[in-house]
């Protein structure tokens, strides 16, 4: 999995390519943790990500609890897949998908 990082200001987007699962899961959590003070409009680009396991969920899961407390999160360029495992999930009832 690749991580592409812009910010400018309290807006962050990270862009994840490839696959979210349990060996990838941890290097986005650390990315997270190390990014994400201060940011009030954190947006996760999956345009070009093919999985996501029960690790990247709980991730996201993750990210969205800090982002309720210190401003929004969005998860943008969901493929069908990726969707079809927010839907089953119920990851779709607690994030904000455009």
């Amino acid at each position: 999995m690749n991580i592409d990082k812009k910010q400018q200001g309290t807006q962050l987007t990270i862009s994840l390519s490839g696959r979210l699962d349990t060996t990838t899961a941890p290097q986005l959590e650390g990315e997270l943790k190390h990014s994400i003070n201060g940011v009030t409009d954190l947006t996760l680009d999956f345009e070009k990500l093919e999985y996501i396991s029960s690790a990247g969920l709980r991730v996201l899961l993750a990210a969205q609890k800090v982002m309720n407390k210190q401003g929004e999160m969005v998860v943008r360029h969901v493929n069908e897949t990726i969707m079809e495992v927010f839907e089953i999930t119920g990851f779709s009832d607690i994030l904000t998908i455009e």
